[in-house]
């Protein structure tokens, strides 16, 4: 390995022999090498040294040594390895696309009225905390021509849910993903949750729940629709 040094600065009568990284030494004289210099070469090799990679499992052994916890403990044995398949499985929806979920789901019909799949069970991960929140979504579409298959409105917002995510971006989305996908008169979302970061932590209040919406086309424009949406909503209460 070449002298990361400069020739002036090594004096051969008084080398001193330094190895920085344990794969080469240099011969560097004591007397002319500056301390800016010397931390200057350290900080560099430092930047350009590989991280050393850790395992998925390892990450979680960390965070219950963290915590004062003992991972060799028998009961936190195989815990590392149920948390990291946990977290997979609540954040599939990244694995998943709008148009591997629909798989050509999508149907032409002339029926005019308001389509409404409400009370759409669901479960995700607030991203500031980690921690879940859940509840129902009630999604409503007008068609102008098209119809998406039932099943797939609600594998939409597990797709959707199934992230790290607010849930006011969660409503966005599955309203977006609808209109891209059938081109509606009119979308409507509507979703209420409860969230853990709220309920187990901070302020701990137990009986709120957030409401969100998403209206679009029709349900913008046309107060009549909007309110037609509102009853049928209210009325299968």
């Amino acid at each position: 390995m070449p002298c990361p040094y400069p020739p002036a600065l090594v004096d051969r009568a008084v080398p001193v022999v330094v190895n920085l990284t344990g794969s080469g030494t240099c011969a560097v004289p004591s007397s002319r090498l500056s301390r800016r210099h010397s931390r200057c070469v350290i900080r560099n090799r430092m930047m350009t040294m590989e991280p050393t990679p850790i395992s998925d499992e390892e990450l979680y052994r960390e965070l219950i040594r963290k915590i004062g916890e003992d991972p060799d403990r028998e009961g936190l044995l195989k815990t590392p390895s149920r948390a990291w398949e946990a977290l997979r499985f609540m954040t599939q929806g990244y694995e998943e696309t709008v148009e591997g979920i629909l798989n050509g789901a999508i149907f032409h019909d002339d029926h005019e009225g308001i389509v409404l799949v409400r009370d759409i069970e669901f479960y995700s991960l607030c991203e500031h905390h980690l921690l879940p929140f859940f509840g129902v979504a009630h999604v409503a579409y007008v068609p102008s021509g098209r119809i998406v298959g039932l099943s797939k409105v609600a594998r939409l917002v597990n797709m959707f849910a199934r992230r790290l995510q607010v849930q006011e971006r969660m409503t966005d989305q599955i309203a977006e993903a609808l209109e891209k996908a059938v081109a509606p008169k009119g979308v409507a979302v509507v979703v209420e949750a409860q969230h853990l970061c709220m309920m187990i932590r901070g302020v701990q209040k137990q009986n709120s729940r957030m409401v969100t919406s998403r209206l679009s086309g029709c349900f913008r424009a046309d107060p009549q629709m909007k309110a037609e949406l509102m009853s049928i909503l209210k009325a299968s209460e």
